[in-house]
């Protein structure tokens, strides 16, 4: 495969999975190609970087990608690194692989780079990764290489190598701990990258490259987010509660341009011989909205709502009053659950436990709809937003329009963040359109689309 074909091939990857790569930017990378010293693989790793991603969020999946594309070596073409030294990494014992892998660990993490190290991860794979499936066929994994070696086991051993007699408990101890385990997940991760490109060799780069990578975090789907995911996701909460707070501020100012300054205009208008042309009106008081949000917590949708009550959480910060709402067949107040210094799993814990929300465990958007403007329909008023966050899916009961109308026509905004793709709205139970034409509602399956969304509120 040539440099071109790597490159070209290297870029779609990289839209494949999500990350933002334009024209322009691929051909400024491939100009970058020009002046960098192509035997140098870090170097090529940084050009394409510096050229093709824009969060560090990115990152990760840029890496696994550039290692598929352009890995260190080929099994077609090894270089070996000879140490007499060293024992022979084909036939020694595990115990004396176990050694030499301690000795490696024991070097800080730029020393990982040094040939030796790839030399020893590669033959490791070769040895311990391999696992036949067929005639003429064989797997690759890591974990059959990790499990042999055990890196996590010689923590205490090098640690004692590290200290040298020195007073364990104390800072000097927690500063090699940290480092060590670097090293050992260094060592992991090379491991998986090894075999990644192996299994690359024998299915092709696509097809690994799709399995392996997962999307940026911000283009991970809510109705698909794992715990892991939700952890990353906290990170995400907060710019976007401010940057939503401050949308809506904006949209407030705009809303009316103040009461007339009667003085201003009449001084302003003797430059113009009494005539009052340009008339001055009175600053309005710096105001942050009030926020209403209710909140689907229904099965159906349990890892967007855990999403959307940390953000309800961190809007918490930015608003003069919010009060959060969720429903699954009535609905209940859970503001309560999210007060400032509780911590946010905890509060999703007791919330699930204790807010009455769910009678019978299905959906129903109409019964919580008029429950709401029952039970809360005080909360809404000229100065609230109205935040609908659901799927719009009711399991075939009476949707309660009317209800819903008058309950955006009293808030002074209105919005519904609809989590499911564009193309699912109006299938079997779902009544997205004709919510839709009582309240805009907006696709917003991924952080990257609530952005947007908040964004264009301006």
């Amino acid at each position: 495969m040539s440099l071109v074909d790597r490159h070209v091939g290297f870029v779609h990857a990289l839209r494949r999975a999500g990350l933002p790569v334009s024209l322009a930017e691929g051909l400024d990378a491939a100009r970058a190609l020009e002046v960098i010293d192509l035997t140098e693989r870090e170097t090529l790793r940084e050009a394409y970087a510096a050229t093709l991603v824009k969060r560090p969020t990115h990152r990760p999946g840029f890496d696994t990608l550039f290692d598929l594309w352009f890995p260190p070596v080929t099994s077609a073409l090894r270089t070996t690194v000879s140490d007499g030294d060293q024992p022979d990494l084909e036939q020694a014992e595990v115990s004396q692989l176990r050694d030499r892998l301690a000795e490696l660990l024991l070097d800080d993490a730029a020393a990982m780079r040094d040939p030796a190290f790839g030399e020893f991860v590669r033959a490791m794979v070769e040895r311990f990764g391999r696992q036949p499936a067929g005639p003429g066929r064989q797997n690759w994994f890591s974990y059959s290489v990790l499990r042999a070696l055990s890196p996590g086991t010689l923590m205490a051993r090098m640690l004692n190598d590290v200290l040298l007699g020195q007073q364990r408990g104390g800072l000097a101890e927690k500063v090699a701990r940290r480092r060590l385990a670097d090293n050992i997940a260094g060592f992991e991760n090379a491991v998986a990258s090894d075999v990644r490109r192996r299994i690359a060799e024998d299915s092709g780069i696509e097809k690994i490259a799709r399995s392996t990578v997962k999307p940026p975090v911000d283009q991970i789907d809510f109705l698909r987010v794992t715990k892991a995911d939700l952890a990353k996701l906290r990170r995400e909460v907060h710019p976007l509660a401010r940057r939503l707070a401050t949308r809506l501020t904006i949209r407030h100012r705009l809303g009316h341009r103040g009461r007339l300054d009667f003085r201003r205009t009449v001084r302003a208008s003797l430059s113009t011989g009494g005539v009052p042309i340009v008339t001055r009106m009175k600053p309005r008081r710096p105001h942050k909205p009030e926020l209403v949000v209710l909140c689907d917590a229904s099965d159906s949708v349990s890892t967007f709502s855990h999403f959307t009550l940390l953000l309800t959480y961190a809007l918490r910060e930015q608003f003069t009053k919010v009060r959060a709402f969720a429903f699954v067949d009535t609905v209940d107040e859970i503001t309560r659950f999210f007060a400032p210094g509780i911590d946010v799993v905890e509060a999703i814990s007791r919330m699930t436990e204790e807010a009455d929300i769910s009678r019978f465990g299905r959906s129903d958007y109409g019964h919580s709809f008029e429950r709401f403007a029952e039970k809360y329909g005080d909360a809404i008023g000229p100065k609230t937003s109205l935040l609908i966050l659901g799927d719009a899916r009711s399991n075939y009961q009476r949707p309660a329009l009317a209800t819903l109308k008058r309950l955006a026509g009293e808030a002074r905004h209105a919005y519904w963040l609809n989590p499911e793709p564009l193309a699912q709205w109006d299938t079997g139970d779902s009544v997205a359109t004709p919510y839709g034409g009582v309240i805009e509602m907006h696709e917003c399956r991924n952080v990257a689309q609530l952005a947007a969304f908040i964004e264009n509120l301006a």
